[in-house]
């Protein structure tokens, strides 16, 4: 679809990155916006989003050829990620100590804390997470067939499918009691909310409904920690309090950062991947249908709907000195907003990029980040994630059909769904 059609006389002056209503619009024409922007002007300027009690600033680059991203990315002493990974506008002193998680730092202090945080991901534990997954994999069709059964045949692919099996697989790496799982689902919905008024209630009190359920994941967290120390168990909660390098442990507020990355990066985008995935085979179901026949696509199925969804939007980077990109010079402190959702759809590395095939091979998608120090640390477990979900759906769920539209979380960070509605034909 070109620019043209998708509003008349679009031009690059007709183009607002930062407005939120943008986001939720269908694919086919944010990425015919996208595409203009990488054709014509790849490092496009724009003003900042305006949100209530945050400064904006001077305003950002957008992003949006694969190269660009790759350059920004391996360099960290160049572009650094402590003034604000997470958030295009400089975060007040309160919220950025609520961001100040792994992603949201730079060399050294962030190398040491990963490497602290990698001493607690190690072939023991993830091999533990791996066989868990297929289990809770399993228990969530049963469910969701089970209340298809028991009602009218429908269910919501998100609420039923996408969103338990990332939420139960993180929840019990972390030990979390099945108490506190609710409230850990509906606060890690206000942070990736991006103030989707379904999510929070109130647009002007975004910013303290953040913090609010920041406050509620870190209490929890905190509690666990203490459990932990005086009673150790079987999880990742337990080998992050007793992990360390050169002495040093982390501390409960960077434990409790840790937990809520883990949320933002191992729940919600998993949760995307899936939810989206689905999507994607209902709109192509030959690409369906191959690889329900062939279990052996799975690996090359995985590394597209990630490059296809692009569960993370973008990231952002600061330039920390002048400093030139692909012949052009910025200025100390400029802001680069790393737009994924573009690079994975790049021609110049994707031949044929808006295709979806689960056969692609070689895929350098950077749906897990770019190159560089922040690339996702728990890419395989949420590949592993994906790959045993879908065989699930396949094995368990043959008869799974969607029927409506997708109700798009109205976020320019995370591209989510809110809702899928589907149905299994086979029940009557």
């Amino acid at each position: 679809m070109s620019v043209s059609a998708v509003r008349p006389g679009l031009g690059l002056d007709g183009i607002d990155l930062s407005d939120r209503a943008f986001w939720a619009q269908p694919p086919e024409i944010k990425h015919a916006v996208l595409d203009l922007l990488r054709q014509e002007s790849p490092f496009a300027f724009f003003d900042e989003p305006v949100l209530p009690y945050i400064q904006s600033g001077p305003g950002y680059h957008a992003v949006t050829r694969y190269a660009d991203v790759e350059a920004i990315s391996s360099r960290p002493a160049l572009f650094a990620s402590g003034p604000g990974a997470v958030s295009i506008q400089d975060m007040p002193p309160d919220l950025s100590e609520f961001y100040g998680s792994l992603i949201s730092m730079d060399d050294p202090r962030h190398a040491k804390i990963r490497r602290i945080v990698a001493q607690a991901f190690t072939p023991r534990v993830l091999e533990h997470l791996v066989a868990s997954v297929q289990l809770v994999a399993d228990d969530v069709v049963v469910r969701a067939r089970r209340k298809a059964e028991d009602g009218d045949g429908t269910i919501d692919v998100v609420a039923d499918l996408a969103a338990p099996i990332p939420l139960r697989v993180i929840c019990d790496m972390m030990g979390v009691p099945e108490g506190d799982r609710a409230m850990v689902l509906e606060q890690s919905n206000v942070i990736l909310s991006g103030g989707d008024p379904d999510l929070v209630e109130d647009e002007e009190y975004a910013v303290a409904a953040f913090l609010r359920a920041g406050e509620l994941l870190a209490r929890l967290m905190t509690r666990l920690a203490v459990e932990r120390r005086q009673r150790p168990a079987d999880d990742l909660t337990t080998a992050l309090v007793t992990a360390e390098v050169d002495g040093e442990r982390l501390s409960d507020q960077e434990i409790a950062s840790f937990f809520i990355l883990l949320l933002v990066a191992g729940n919600e985008t998993t949760r995307t991947a899936i939810a989206q995935g689905v999507l994607a085979l209902a709109e192509h179901p030959d690409q369906r249908d191959r690889w329900a026949a062939d279990p052996g696509l799975t690996r090359t199925a995985v590394e597209e709907i990630v490059r296809w969804t692009s569960p993370v939007t973008w990231m952002r980077r600061t330039a920390t000195q002048d400093v030139e990109l692909a012949g052009r010079r910025f200025r100390a402190g400029t802001k680069f907003v790393l737009f994924y959702t573009a690079a994975n759809r790049d021609p110049a590395v994707f031949p044929d990029p808006h295709r979806f095939d689960l056969g692609r091979d070689p895929n350098p998608h950077v749906g897990f980040g770019s190159r560089g120090p922040h690339f996702c640390l728990g890419a395989h477990l949420a590949r592993r994630e994906i790959g045993v979900a879908f065989r699930a759906f396949f094995d368990h769920l043959p008869d799974l059909e969607v029927t409506g539209e997708p109700d798009r979380l109205r976020s320019s960070f995370i591209n989510g769904l809110k809702r899928l509605p589907a149905r299994l034909t086979g029940v009557r």
